[in-house]
């Protein structure tokens, strides 16, 4: 693909080439040898971010796992206040969400502008409904019935002294994913922007590609916490 040339006396490139999509004129920076090594690149440094990631939560499935073991009653009756069906239906979404994005990247590489878009969209009201989910009709019952971490815990109902620790890792937990589903909103929201200029197509899609990776990293780790929080009752 040719790349634009600057005139020799500092006019601006020319009309055509400026008329072309965003993605079309797109080459590689300059300390890249090509396109390829630039995708390839890029994608390798989100992998390391993601392994980071990864890190930060096995953290917590590590916790989870000692003080279970330590105090299996406590984690037993926390479980048992937790709602299934909210749980099993943001498990839904997310899934649901997985399918888009991974939609949304194929029509980058096929060139699909609409359905980009669409799918990019989709993904962010996912997202969106994920969180209303998690706020509405999750963390506020428990906030207003006092089902809090440590100190906090003013439940008056409890099988287990330990219960409140219980709830530590719950909060803990839950909060930290909440927060990276808000990042990928966020992210998202760029994409569509972007998206709109027709900034990515099948010669240019990294964006895409990476925060596709991040999003579906966000899903997986909701599919180990929900049977770990939900279901051990």
């Amino acid at each position: 693909m040719a790349s634009i040339q600057a005139d020799p006396h500092g006019a601006h490139p020319p009309a055509e080439d400026l008329s072309r999509p965003y993605h079309e004129r797109y080459h590689a920076a300059h300390h890249f040898k090509s396109r390829d090594h630039e995708f390839d690149s890029v994608k390798m440094g989100v992998w390391l971010f993601l392994g980071t990631e990864i890190l930060l939560f096995s953290g917590m499935f590590v916790a989870y796992a000692i003080f279970r073991m330590m105090h299996p009653e406590a984690f037993i009756a926390g479980s048992g206040k937790l709602s299934v069906g909210w749980g099993l239906l943001n498990t839904i979404v997310l899934l649901l969400s997985s399918y888009t994005v991974a939609a949304a990247v194929r029509h980058a590489q096929t060139n699909n502008q609409k359905w980009l878009r669409i799918n990019v969209l989709l993904t962010f009201f996912a997202g969106l409904a994920f969180l209303l989910i998690k706020f509405v009709f999750e963390y506020w019952p428990k906030y207003s019935e006092g089902k809090l971490p440590g100190k906090f815990y003013s439940y008056p109902y409890s099988t287990s002294e330990y219960e409140p620790l219980w709830w530590a890792i719950y909060w803990g937990a839950t909060s930290i994913h909440a927060s990276h589903v808000i990042i990928g909103m966020g992210l998202f929201a760029w994409i569509w922007l972007r998206a709109r200029k027709q900034h990515f197509g099948p010669g240019h899609y990294n964006a895409v590609e990476g925060v596709g990776l991040y999003w579906h990293i966000v899903d997986i780790v909701w599919i180990f916490l929900f049977p770990l929080l939900y279901l051990i009752h």
